[in-house]
């Protein structure tokens, strides 16, 4: 796998590769695009005033966010565009999918945004569904008793959706029309839709695999990458029956059956933390079978009358877990062929790349601080978000591509010559690989670099990359006023 990016260019060259062929109809909003991505990349945490010297450049900003012409979809295209082309390449994707709350506090409501969570008093936003897609090699690559994924290339957003909740409608109309409740766009449409928007799978050697937590435990998410031909590993949410090839009878139920069969192997998996429970390495077993889910009643049609959904069930299982933590106990749903302990083991493995797509949407939320942007309009805030989901990518692929290929040049790590010198001067050591690079940049973020630290994660590398950041400015202005010297 070529360690080289699509995301290690200095900010203005990145921005230009991600936005510069936008068509938003006037050549100067295509720039002001590619102006206000370069300046986010720059400082993904800063506000919009604190991006720009100049007062012009700030209204400049506000004024692009706020045009009906600015959509995300829009926005995107050309990263969209950039992320397609690279996944018709031979080789195998994840699609890791997820949706996250995006949240606004305040007495004054934000216009166009809609309840979130629990309907909480003066809390307002929309639901961000991201598919993230990386590229990694197809098969097993690091053993059978590997307890660590392979290492991914992170490309892009293939798509992302900006769902806005209705209010729920009041008992008396409900009453009245009993079709409102249903006719309600729902959050669970999303994972059927990010298909439909991504399109068609191309044919082997090219290989797309959605990978879903348990909200996409759904039946029509299934059925439709079947058509579309994507692969999937979706964790099972509903304790389903289980059918024959009638599709009626139901023969027996999901997690039952997983937990009747012999156990093919084990191995030990590292384990990240999690809240309340510290990271650890935890020993777990496998087992699969080949089953037959029931579709479930749908409208005008009862359990069992549409086609069933032909797929493997593995589960993933700790047996002996200390005491005090929650026993861990996946039950994946595959159409890939597991027949035995290293087919097992690389659908867990694939399962477990899916926290990628979470530490993507916390970069977009605590690394480039999208919760916290003031807009008056929610069209402001999803057409800035829609930059700073892209930005958020530089923050999380560092830490990955080191995975890749350590040993490459620390040329390859997307820094500039400048940057790297002063690394080297500021750290008193020689830096030669991307991996010295990552070490390097984690020791200015407050990463020890001690042998058990392992490597630092995006927060630290991101706060290293801010010191760095400073560091050039200064030398920068210092060469500047050395006639003054």
């Amino acid at each position: 796998m070529d360690v080289k990016s699509i995301h290690a260019q200095p900010p203005l060259e990145w921005a230009e590769k991600h936005f510069g062929d936008l068509e938003l109809g006037d050549v100067r909003r295509n720039q002001r695009a590619v102006t206000i991505s370069s300046a986010m990349a720059a400082n993904p945490d800063k506000s919009i005033p604190q991006l720009f010297m100049h007062t012009y450049d700030v209204k400049a900003a506000y004024n692009f966010l706020s045009n009906d012409d600015v959509t995300p979809d829009t926005i995107q295209e050309t990263h969209r565009h950039l992320i397609a082309k690279e996944m018709a390449k031979p080789s195998r994707y994840l699609l890791l999918e997820d949706t996250t709350e995006m949240s606004w506090s305040g007495n004054q409501p934000i216009e166009g945004l809609g309840p979130i969570g629990a309907g909480t008093k003066g809390l307002q936003g929309f639901h961000l569904h991201s598919v993230l897609s990386v590229r990694c090699q197809v098969g097993p690559t690091q053993g059978e008793q590997s307890s660590t994924r392979q290492a991914v290339e992170v490309l892009g957003l293939i798509d992302q959706q900006y769902h806005l909740r209705e209010p729920r409608p009041d008992w008396e109309k409900k009453k009245k029309d009993t079709r409102v409740a249903k006719e309600r766009e729902r959050e669970s449409q999303l994972w059927e839709q990010a298909g439909e928007r991504i399109g068609p799978a191309p044919e082997m050697p090219v290989e797309w695999i959605r990978v879903c937590d348990r909200g996409a435990d759904i039946y029509e998410m299934m059925i439709s990458c079947q058509q579309l031909g994507h692969r999937y590993v979706i964790r099972a949410a509903q304790d389903r029956c289980l059918t024959n090839e009638g599709g009626r009878e139901t023969t027996g139920k999901l997690m039952e059956t997983a937990r009747e069969q012999k156990e093919l192997g084990s191995f030990k998996m590292e384990l990240r933390e999690r809240r309340g429970q510290p990271s650890r390495t935890a020993l777990m077993k496998i087992s699969a079978v080949g089953v037959l889910v029931r579709s479930p009643q749908r409208p005008g049609k009862g359990a069992g009358y549409l086609a069933p959904v032909k797929c493997s069930l593995v589960r993933v299982w700790e047996e002996n877990e200390p005491e005090g933590v929650e026993k861990l106990e996946w039950f994946l749903l595959t159409d890939l062929e597991v027949e035995n302990f290293s087919q097992g083991l690389e659908i867990a493995l694939i399962y477990s790349t899916r926290w990628l797509i979470e530490e993507f949407h916390k970069a977009v939320k605590s690394g480039t601080k999208a919760e916290q942007l003031q807009l008056e309009r929610a069209e402001g805030l999803m057409a800035a978000i829609a930059i700073k989901s892209i930005v958020a990518l530089r923050l999380i692929e560092l830490k990955e591509r080191v995975r890749i290929e350590p040993e490459a040049k620390a040329e390859e790590s997307g820094l500039s010559e400048l940057e790297l010198e002063i690394l080297r001067n500021k750290l008193k050591r020689p830096i030669k690989t991307v991996r010295d690079v990552a070490l390097a940049i984690g020791r200015l973020g407050g990463h020890l670099n001690r042998k058990g630290d392992g490597m630092p994660g995006w927060q630290t590398l991101f706060r290293g990359m801010s010191k760095l950041k400073d560091l050039v400015e200064g030398v920068r202005l210092a060469l500047k006023l050395k006639k003054f010297g």
